[in-house]
Order: structure tokens, then C-alpha cells, then sequence
């Protein structure tokens, strides 16, 4: 009887052994990076602020996600020079000084100038101001380290096609 349960039991384990599945097969359908871009302008009109909504192509956000803007500060030999927001700027006389600054919900972005004077500041800053939208998902943050002030690192990271960056007038 004892052989018989041992057999058994043998039996039991190697039918009852479940296979192994990986799954893994690098395609993450739920952390899609997003990119667009904007122009905008910033006048006492509009309060030196700008609100920008989702293009309907834009996957849904979630509150995890991390959204991060990008203000085109300069082009140097044919390349763009992206700086992350905020961005501050103090000039030498010290009279004048003003930042580019955004916040973010899940239906939109808005940029904002804040500062002493801002009808002062040279349109160079306020008008025709080039922004890029990066939308981050939660997953792609937790399992990877880039250095986010640095806009061609991240867009490496999150393997964006730069020529499929959707522009919004």
C-alpha cells in the first residue's frame, strides 16, 4: 500500500507540474511616450499664459504619468536646444527677471510667464515661444534612470521618431 501512494503521489506531481509561460515578449501596450508641440505667444491679452489641451491623438493620461515641457531655448549649428521648465532667467542689471513655468491635469497643459514686468520683457521671449509637450508613463519611471533635463536623453529613452512629433498650431 505504501508503494501504491508513493507511486501515486509520483504520478500526482509530475501530472499536476504546471508549464511555464514567459510573457515577456517586450511589447508594453500601457506605456505609450507622447510627444507634440506647440507655438505660443505670452501678452498682458492672454495674462502671459497659455492653456493647451490634448490633441485628440494623444492616448488617455493617467494621474500617474508624468508630464514634462520643454521650452526651445536656441539653435546651435542646425541644433535645436531644448530646455526643461521651469527656466528662469536673471539679467545683469537685475531690474528684469522672468520664468517659464507649466502645471498639468490629464486634459491639459498650461504654460504660464511669471516675473516682475512682464510687458517688459523683449518679444524674443514672449512671442512665437516653441514648446514640446512629453508625456511620461508611470511604468517607463520606475524602471528607468535618465537625466530629464536633458530633452534628447528622454526621447532616446522613450524611443520616440522625431520626424512623428505631432505639431498643433
Amino acid at each position: 500500500m505504501k508503494k501504491m501512494t508513493l507511486v501515486l503521489a509520483f504520478i500526482g506531481m509530475i501530472t499536476l507540474q504546471g508549464c511555464t509561460v514567459n510573457e515577456d515578449d517586450n511589447v508594453d501596450f500601457d506605456t505609450i511616450a507622447q510627444v507634440f508641440e506647440v507655438n505660443r505667444s505670452f501678452t498682458s491679452g492672454n495674462g502671459y499664459t497659455t492653456l493647451i489641451s490634448y490633441p485628440p491623438s494623444i492616448n488617455p493620461i493617467y494621474p500617474s504619468d508624468m508630464v514634462l515641457a520643454y521650452r526651445l531655448d536656441n539653435v546651435v549649428n542646425g541644433t535645436d536646444v531644448w530646455k526643461l521648465m521651469p527656466q528662469t532667467f536673471f539679467f545683469g542689471n537685475g531690474t528684469l527677471d522672468f520664468r517659464y513655468d507649466f502645471d498639468f491635469t490629464i486634459y491639459d497643459v498650461e504654460i504660464y510667464m511669471e516675473g516682475f514686468d512682464l510687458a517688459s520683457v523683449s518679444t524674443n521671449y514672449r512671442n512665437n515661444q516653441i514648446f514640446r509637450i512629453v508625456v511620461v508613463p508611470a511604468g517607463f519611471t520606475n524602471r528607468t534612470s535618465v537625466d530629464y533635463t536633458d530633452y534628447n536623453a528622454v526621447i532616446q529613452a522613450l524611443q520616440i521618431d522625431e520626424s512623428k512629433i505631432l505639431k498643433i498650431n
